[in-house]
């Protein structure tokens, strides 16, 4: 503070902090607390209380049609945030923040986004269990990514049975190719190695038989499975469908390496930055 010898009026001095200015650069730039302190000249707990007042104004984005990319990612176990995109234009449509991931929430977010005058066309997830019958008609792709990391924890990226190689060639080749040329290689591939796939052993402690080449029965198993819904894109080529939810997920690796920088936030603060980030 200080006084005009001449007229007596009292005035702050220093640099002033515009707080949406402030906010822009904790966010945006990456500035930490202890570098904003430093750069403003007041204390570390002045910039968070200025922080802590700056109210985060976010839009509504516009009913319009809608392709919806939908996915959860957390911190920790019991901290996570469940977010609905637009994959035509990008924009965020909803976000809940969750301790779990559940199938009634995504039916919960797709109702409350078409309560908003948004027409849903069709959903890209990725595949969780009982979620790709859980929305009546509506087409749903599920990510091609995710189905690969599937058959990859089943198989590892590199396996020794002459099968399991023959099967990662055939999935490597699933963003590149159609729906009948992928299919059609898969059941190729399993009457070639059918009578492998059957074949059992015998337990010496129980007696019983179990099959011998469990996880690449799996891994086959969960492509025929969700084969349906691995080429919803290729059967509805005018909506311009991503087969993955790789738009999604960029979004939440920017938001993680972002928030790195500001290790130790309260839940509240967390939340608050989290909310500046996806504008929604």
């Amino acid at each position: 503070m200080y006084k005009c010898a001449n007229c007596g009026k009292q005035f702050v001095g220093g640099i002033r902090i515009n707080s949406a200015l402030l906010w822009d650069e904790y966010q945006k730039g990456k500035q930490t607390y202890n570098q904003l302190s430093k750069k403003y000249g007041y204390s570390i707990r002045t910039i968070q209380r200025k922080l802590d007042l700056h109210k985060i104004q976010n839009p509504p984005v516009t009913g319009k049609k809608v392709v919806v990319l939908m996915d959860t990612t957390y911190w920790g176990h019991s901290f996570g945030v469940m977010l609905f995109k637009d994959a035509w234009t990008k924009a965020n449509l909803l976000k809940y923040y969750v301790k779990n991931e559940t199938n009634a929430l995504y039916i919960k977010g797709i109702e409350e986004i078409r309560s908003l005058d948004f027409e849903v066309l069709t959903l890209v997830s990725d595949g969780r269990k009982g979620l790709t019958n859980s929305f009546g008609d509506l087409p749903m792709q599920m990510c091609q990514f995710h189905q690969s990391a599937i058959i990859r924890r089943y198989l590892t990226k590199n396996p020794k049975l002459d099968a399991s190689k023959e099967l990662i060639e055939i999935v490597n080749l699933m963003k590149q190719t159609d729906k009948e040329s992928f299919s059609g290689s898969l059941d190729l591939w399993f009457q070639k190695w059918e009578s492998f796939l059957n074949e059992r052993t015998v337990n010496e402690d129980t007696q019983k038989s179990v099959y011998t080449h469990k996880k690449l029965r799996s891994a086959y198993r969960s492509l025929k499975t969700n084969l349906p819904w691995l080429f919803k894109w290729y059967d509805n080529l005018d909506l311009k469908i991503p087969n993955t939810t790789n738009a999604i997920d960029g979004h939440f690796s920017d938001l993680k390496n972002k928030l790195r920088n500001h290790n130790g936030l309260s839940i509240e603060r967390k939340m608050k930055f989290i909310d500046g980030f996806l504008k929604v």
